[in-house]
């Protein structure tokens, strides 16, 4: 994966981290944050790293971006900031359970956040993987995730639920690109990225969207990156 790419490959605090360094990097090291899945449907990181950015990531898997992984998410940016002299703000690419991770770390650091793509996101804990909606659900990852967010038996929401922070990300201004199939059965859009969605429509936040018809959980992203990428590089003010 990546093997035509110089990379960095470290341990921090017992978890594995990774930065894929640019050919050609621009000169702010601006770059990207795969907060989970690192190389799947991986077309926008590739064109964005040919564009000169970095790719890094944190594999700190089945955490479910629970606010003890929140806590490890920022340590890691600091590590990037003083070994890697990394620019002060990252772009969180959240897909699929990526998306509890990326939202609660913006909602948690907003100042350390440039933008954010979420991918066909989790964004509702009790729609996946508790499966209380209209999804399958997972409860294998159901038992590890509510342990994770100290919910009990038969509880129904919890203020640390991603879908609650979003109204942080939306004071902060947070940009958000959105890409999701309108028949996903895994992580039903209704229940997740439309939420956030009507959210930020509301408040008039910046927000873009591209629904995939008749597309369900997979693939995700676009296999045509440029449309996601030029919205990334884009100046949020213009």
């Amino acid at each position: 994966m990546y093997e035509n790419y110089q990379q960095s490959v470290f341990e921090l605090n017992g978890f594995q981290g990774t930065v894929i360094h640019p050919k050609n990097p621009k000169k702010d090291k601006r770059y990207i944050w795969r907060t989970e899945f690192l190389g799947a449907f991986d077309w926008v990181d590739q064109e964005l790293l040919r564009r000169g950015w970095y790719l890094v990531n944190y594999k700190i898997s089945d955490q479910f971006g629970a606010p003890a992984a929140v806590e490890r998410m920022y340590s890691f940016q600091q590590y990037l900031e003083q070994k890697f002299q990394m620019c002060k703000k990252a772009v969180l690419f959240g897909f699929s359970r990526g998306g509890l991770y990326a939202v609660n770390y913006a909602a948690a650091y907003p100042d350390k956040v440039e933008k954010i793509y979420l991918d066909a996101p989790v964004l509702d804990i009790f729609s996946w993987p508790a499966g209380y909606g209209r999804g399958c659900g997972s409860g294998t990852d159901w038992e590890m995730c509510k342990k994770l967010y100290q919910v009990t038996e038969g509880q129904k929401d919890t203020e640390e639920n991603p879908i609650h922070k979003v109204h942080t990300l939306i004071e902060h201004q947070i940009p958000v690109i959105l890409v999701a199939g309108d028949a996903d059965t895994v992580v039903p859009f209704p229940e997740n990225g439309k939420q956030l969605y009507a959210d930020y429509m509301y408040a008039k936040a910046p927000i873009h969207l591209i629904v995939k018809p008749g597309v369900g959980h997979h693939p995700h992203s676009l296999e045509q990156p440029d449309a996601i990428a030029d919205w990334i590089e884009a100046d949020p003010s213009l």
